[in-house]
């Protein structure tokens, strides 16, 4: 009953230009990138309906600005470890939703659940 509320493979599409996060050799990726932009990661758990609301409304608030910034997904129920890492590197407290924000190779700003939509980018 709940699978096609919480459909996995709907929750994961976008209009967006989302890059996957799926292994930690793209953290490296990443803080190079943010060198020249911003990266975003936002971690989000395909079972959760409040991560799928905040998701929903974040990309919508950003779908117009999205040119300026690298933007990362990641699905924490399939790379939790990878969360985990990430969590562990920018020394945040694992949350879901959650939105990193990456600059300059820094952590300038995290949020979670909706205080995401709070994040100026």
């Amino acid at each position: 009953m709940f699978d096609s509320f919480f459909n996995k493979e709907k929750s994961e599409n976008s209009n967006l230009n989302r890059i996957r996060l799926t292994d930690e050799d793209q953290l490296d990726e990443i803080l190079n990138s943010s060198i020249q932009k911003k990266v975003l990661i936002f971690k989000h758990s395909t079972r959760c309906g409040v991560s799928s609301m905040a998701l929903k409304r974040f990309e919508k608030k950003i779908s117009k600005s999205s040119s300026d910034f690298d933007y990362y997904y990641l699905n924490i129920l399939k790379y939790r470890n990878l969360s985990n890492t990430i969590a562990d590197s920018f020394n945040v407290y694992h949350e879901s939703p959650q939105l990193l924000v990456i600059k300059n190779e820094q952590l300038i700003t995290y949020a979670s659940h909706f205080d995401i939509l709070d994040v100026n980018i």
